[in-house]
């Protein structure tokens, strides 16, 4: 990894850590330890994106999330959890990316036919699969935070198998333990593309990562967490967590936290020859 990589990879853990928070440029730029200027040439070049438009992007989809799956929760306090300062300007952006304004995107009836999951075939059987299946009972756990190394990836779909490999091989080269793993789920495919989602493959780490190559470091955020044990092979994971996210949370009761949802692994689908998996699936939830 080039110093310019880690220094984007910092500023990209910040805009996760606290979507609602200062994400300016001169902000993140100051996390990246470098000039504005020179910041934004190297986040447009390892992003594809000029950093307004992935923090405007990212805050409209986490919004997108909320406003689907807390229906106690205003508009204009979605607006300003998801890091807006007015409820005019949260609503003008939301229309652009989403083409309806906020208002009927809440009141829209769910598709799960439309959704972009439905266009990987495996994902689309695995969705037949489990869709009359009971959901797993939830429960409740209060997580630390946690030092992890992590190798990210653009996309969800079998090419998540090379951050896992590699993040596999430098656990090996470096004598680290590579038993427990857990995948960072950035992005909904409900409404985002499946090979724009923003996936992250982490092990736990008790000590720092001091040379800096293809694997990173950073602070998993802890906080109130509803876990969901599945069993299942590729394809059923994306159609459970939306299940979890379309049926559970609304009648919960409880808010989605802006932190991502992430599964912990015991046996990891993208590594396992038969591609089944068994995890825990943690989805970040709130009381207020």
């Amino acid at each position: 990894m080039q110093i310019s990589d880690y220094r984007i990879d910092q500023a990209l853990n910040a805009i996760h850590r606290d979507i609602g928070g200062d994400l300016s440029a001169a902000k993140l730029a100051g996390i990246a330890a470098c000039s504005e200027a020179h910041f934004h040439r190297i986040f447009r070049k390892a992003v594809g994106e000029n950093v307004h438009e992935y923090v405007r992007r990212t805050r409209l989809e986490q919004a997108a999330n909320q406003l689907m799956f807390v229906p106690n929760m205003s508009i204009e306090e979605i607006a300003a959890l998801c890091g807006f300062s007015s409820l005019s300007s949260f609503s003008r952006a939301f229309k652009h990316q989403f083409s309806v304004p906020p208002g009927r995107w809440r009141l829209r009836e769910k598709n799960t036919g439309t959704a972009p999951w439905r266009t990987d075939t495996a994902v689309a059987a695995g969705y037949e699969r489990i869709r009359t299946l009971e959901l797993p009972h939830a429960r409740l756990i209060e997580r630390e935070e946690q030092a992890v190394a992590y190798v990210r990836h653009k996309g969800y779909g079998r090419s998540i198998r090379r951050p896992w490999q590699t993040l596999q091989a430098w656990c090996l080269t470096q004598n680290r333990s590579f038993e427990n793993q857990i995948g960072l789920h950035h992005s909904n495919p409900a409404w985002v593309k499946l090979d724009h989602c923003r996936y992250v493959a982490c092990v736990p780490i008790t000590e720092p990562v001091i040379r800096r190559g293809p694997v990173s470091a950073m602070m998993l955020p802890g906080g109130l967490h509803a876990a969901f044990e599945l069993k299942g092979k590729y394809g059923e994971l994306l159609p459970w967590l939306s299940r979890v996210q379309d049926e559970w949370l609304p009648a919960s009761g409880f808010k989605m936290s802006t932190t991502p949802a992430f599964v912990q692994y015991r046996k990891n689908h993208f590594l396992e020859e038969d591609e089944t998996f068994e995890l825990s699936l943690f989805l970040p939830i709130s009381i207020y």
